[in-house]
């Protein structure tokens, strides 16, 4: 076997609109292409001694052991691939269940879909399916030792892959309140929400978090000084630099017992308590000092009592716990080691805060309190006897927590409300130590020993004993409060021509209401009126970036079938989702071999809109008109016949349609008719004679009313945008040079083609075509193009891009000849392949009242030789539908009284 290719997707998908973490593999299963399972020798006896947990397995005929069934009855290897990726991710705590494994058009090779929860284990897992079955084919088994360390691989990337448990808490909450959010690329932070409505999160550090709270909060000893200003209990304690000042402090505070810490530390490092001789003191002040980054440490009296994390929101007190520190109880026959051994064997145990619980350690604090008891390792305890492994009750190294948010006083409570306000901070740990976090600390000589910024929740959300408590919700509520918006509105367009300037326009007519529009599209991507990145971006990664944005208050997503295909969707779901038509392009590719294949891509977009949202679909386009069918949101649709059956039928239930009426735009819902615009008053639709054009702002204008825009403010946008190189470049900007008219437009398919001529055959001079097209389209694609060009031109150029896309130099230009030939004999063509020279030519030969069309690979280029040979002006039509110059020259000239009245 081998694997040609792994994708990730990571959005709504062409394989699933609910399961959004994907792996996909093109896997050539080569010499077992014609192999089913049951007649590989001994396969099913290995895949089950390596796999037993494979019976877990439903698959056909939907009961346990239903895939092994399969197996043992005949199934090919990449559905057995399938399934062992799944499980292998299974075993290491991965839950994962999704699968499909579909032959393509080429025999042999097939597509391997699998769910992930890590992308890199995913991909790992993806290998070592395929190696493990390789394996078992050719040997009949898989050695121990491998599985063994393909699981253990696996859970190192998982672990790698862990946002933190204070983190993961606040990302489910997120999700259960439907809520999208991202990792963002610096300092381990996450935006939720988009746009305008975002917030980030720092594990428990928020956008809201005071820098002067999160400041005072790591100096400790300015805490302490501000708290005791305050009137609150806090330890008595003095700062030092020096170990030649540590006998001072210790005299300072009273004596024997103390606290020496860092004055800079967290999560309990380089902290010792209950210290009572100068030997321990010493150790632990240079364990302190070596946690400081100042060398400063802190030295306390210590008071007596059990150690309490108090948990405060936005004012609020949320949760209690009390934290037990690291302790293995005697059973009168074990050692100390053993006991530990034994705690550690508990699943629920992890490094660091990967698990529920950490692992117990040895380290020089265990060994100090050893020596302290006279004790070893090897020491037997009594039945029933707690030896402490640690002096601190941090949870990071080994503590447990017990819930007794029920049981605080409602004066520790005001004193811990007052604490988080003192100190400034919106999410604020408070360290409490009493023997009894009910009774006021006036009462046990309880103190605040510390107060943390950005606090861990874990003990919360998961106590050893006690309440769990959503500790994430408050902090929403705090974020977000009364339900306030977590989404920027996001209208989204696909479909195979008019993509481009659908969007552009949409984004045009939407920023009359006053909002910032981002929007992305094969030019590149746009914030309001300004290019952020040149480049063809209408991918996950340039929506991404316009959603991310603060500055956005509206989202407009040209979204390409390529993007799709690689990556999904970079939304889970959108507001409005628009497909313009489905054609034959780029079949072929990706193993998108049939148009039907190519609908159910396109339908992707308008299955993820929102149950409330609208599905804006083509009448005219039987393929787009049928994605009705598949769709759980509200449909609206647009056609250029106003009596189309699908629109009669749809209006007559009360639906939502835009149509061409009369000469005019109009919008129809149920009984009654909105007239926006008189298409020859709309530029874009060059007098109303482009039809395609005529379209694409029926499609804009229905997506914009049904997103709530005033219809007087989608004729103001449908009013001023225009089909020139500032506002669609390459989308049919015609310039007057003259004696002579060109036009650039990037029509690359047999369908743009054919919306191409229903403009130039009306023409009145010349029509001299410069045609191409992608090097990766079909033979039978290019020969259409052909065919298409001797029907639309009097005088063919045929050119080839620059980039092939893997064929041989002139074959798609022999291809498009071929073409040509059999639609017309008698046709004026020749092969310029050199796409520049090819322009040229036709430029230098153009007749007098000629159109030169120019089909470009390079937009730009195309039109950097237009402009070289200084145009009178840019044509656009005015409201009147008459043919205007744009402000290049304010000269007029007898050619452009011509194309006044000829046009």
């Amino acid at each position: 076997m081998k694997i040609l290719r792994i994708q990730t997707l990571r959005g709504p998908n062409y394989w699933s609109i609910r399961r959004h973490k994907l792996i996909v593999m093109r896997l050539d299963l080569e010499d077992l292409a014609e192999k089913p399972s049951n007649t590989i020798s001994g396969f099913y006896d290995g895949l089950t001694e390596v796999l037993p947990s494979l019976v877990e397995h439903y698959c056909s005929p939907g009961c346990r052991g239903g895939f092994l069934t399969r197996v043992r009855e005949g199934t090919m290897m990449g559905h057995i691939v399938e399934h062992v990726a799944l499980e292998l991710q299974e075993l290491v705590g991965m839950e994962v269940g999704f699968g499909r494994t579909r032959e393509t058009s080429t025999p042999g090779v097939y597509q391997v879909v699998f769910e992930y929860r890590d992308e890199r284990a995913g991909r790992y897992a993806a290998r070592a399916a395929v190696r493990l079955c390789r394996s078992i084919v050719d040997t009949g088994h898989y050695p121990e030792s491998e599985i063994q360390q393909d699981l253990e691989d696996l859970k190192d990337l998982w672990a790698q892959a862990a946002l933190g448990p204070s983190t993961e808490t606040l990302v489910n909450e997120a999700e259960a309140r439907g809520i999208p959010w991202f990792p963002l690329s610096a300092r381990a932070m996450i935006q939720l929400g988009y746009g305008v409505h975002q917030k980030r999160i720092q594990a428990t550090l928020t956008d809201r978090s005071s820098i002067l709270g999160v400041e005072l909060a790591c100096d400790k000893e300015g805490t302490k000084q501000i708290l005791l200003d305050s009137g609150i209990p806090v330890p008595r304690g003095t700062v030092i630099h020096y170990l030649d000042e540590l006998q001072g402090a210790i005299d300072e505070v009273g004596g024997y017992p103390i606290v020496i810490k860092p004055l800079d530390g967290n999560h309990g490092r380089g902290i010792t308590i209950d210290i009572d001789s100068w030997k321990d003191a010493e150790a632990a002040y240079d364990a302190a000092s070596a946690a400081s980054k100042t060398r400063t440490v802190i030295v306390e009296r210590f008071y007596k009592g059990r150690d309490h994390r108090v948990l405060v929101v936005n004012g609020k007190l949320v949760a209690v716990a009390e934290r037990v520190p690291a302790h293995v109880v005697g059973d009168g026959r074990s050692t100390i080691q053993e006991l530990i051994d034994e705690t550690n064997r508990d699943p629920n145990r992890g490094e660091g805060h990967d698990n529920v619980l950490t692992r117990l350690q040895v380290d020089r604090t265990t060994w100090s309190l050893l020596d302290r008891k006279g004790y070893t390792l090897e020491t037997i305890l009594e039945e029933g006897e707690i030896f402490y492994l640690r002096s601190t009750a941090n949870l990071s190294t080994g503590g447990i927590a017990i819930d007794r948010t029920d049981e605080i006083h409602p004066e520790n409570l005001w004193i811990a409300q007052r604490v988080a306000k003192i100190i400034g901070l919106d999410i604020c740990g408070i360290d409490v130590v009493t023997e009894d976090i009910s009774r006021p600390l006036r009462e046990t000589d309880g103190v605040i020993v510390e107060v943390n910024a950005a606090p861990g929740f874990r003990m919360h959300v998961c106590p050893s004993r006690g309440l769990p408590r959503n500790v994430a919700a408050p902090v929403f509520d705090m974020l977000f409060p009364d339900n306030a918006p977590t989404r920027v509105p996001i209208l989204a367009v696909t479909g195979t021509n008019g993509k481009t300037t659908t969007t552009r326009l949409l984004a045009h007519i939407v920023k009359q209401t006053g909002q910032t529009v981002g929007y992305t599209t094969t030019d590149g991507t746009y914030i309001g009126d300004f290019l952020v990145e040149k480049g063809d971006n209408t991918g996950p990664q340039s929506a991404e970036l316009i959603l991310k944005d603060p500055t956005v208050e509206v989202a407009v997503l040209e979204t390409a079938r390529g993007g799709i295909l690689r990556s999904g969707l970079a939304f889970e779901r959108c507001d409005v989702g628009m497909v313009l038509n489905v054609a034959a392009d780029h079949l072929g590719i990706g193993d998108i071999d049939t148009i039907e294949q190519m609908a159910n891509l396109k339908a992707v977009l308008v299955e993820a809109v929102a149950p409330k949202g609208y599905a804006i679909l083509n009448a005219d386009d039987p393929r787009v008109a049928a994605m009705a069918n598949k769709i759980k949101c509200k449909v609206a649709y647009f056609s250029m016949d106003p009596d189309s059956e699908v629109i009669r039928e749809h209006t007559a239930k009360g639906g939502l349609a835009a149509i061409y009426e009369n000469g005019y735009l109009s919008i129809r819902e149920g009984d009654w008719t909105t007239r926006i615009e008189e298409a020859v008053n709309v530029p874009l639709t060059m007098g109303a004679r482009a039809p395609f054009m005529i379209a694409n702002a029926l499609a804009a204008s229905l997506a914009a009313f049904a997103h709530g825009v005033e219809v007087e403010q989608i004729r103001a946008g449908l009013g001023t945008f225009q089909a020139s190189v500032s506002q669609t470049p390459g989308r049919m900007n015609l310039f007057n040079l003259g004696s002579y008219h060109a036009l650039v437009d990037y029509a690359h398919n047999p369908a743009s083609y054919e919306a191409l001529a229903g403009f130039v055959r009306n023409w009145p001079g010349e029509r001299i075509g410069v045609v191409g097209g992608p090097g990766d389209r079909r033979d039978e694609d290019f020969v259409t193009l052909g065919r298409l060009s001797a029907e639309m031109f009097d005088r063919i150029i045929v050119k080839e891009d620059d980039d092939t896309r893997g064929r041989p130099r002139g074959d798609a230009a022999d291809l498009i000849v071929r073409g040509i030939e059999s639609a017309n004999r008698e046709a004026r063509f020749e092969s310029i392949l050199d796409e520049s020279e090819a322009i040229e030519i036709a430029l230098d030969e153009a007749s007098s009242g000629s159109l030169v069309v120019i089909l470009p690979e390079s937009v730009s280029r195309a039109i950097r030789a237009i402009e070289a040979r200084k145009p009178i002006g840019e044509e656009s039509f005015s409201k009147n539908g008459k043919a205007s110059l744009s402000p290049k020259s304010a000269e007029s000239s007898s050619s452009e009284e011509y194309s006044r009245s000829s046009l």
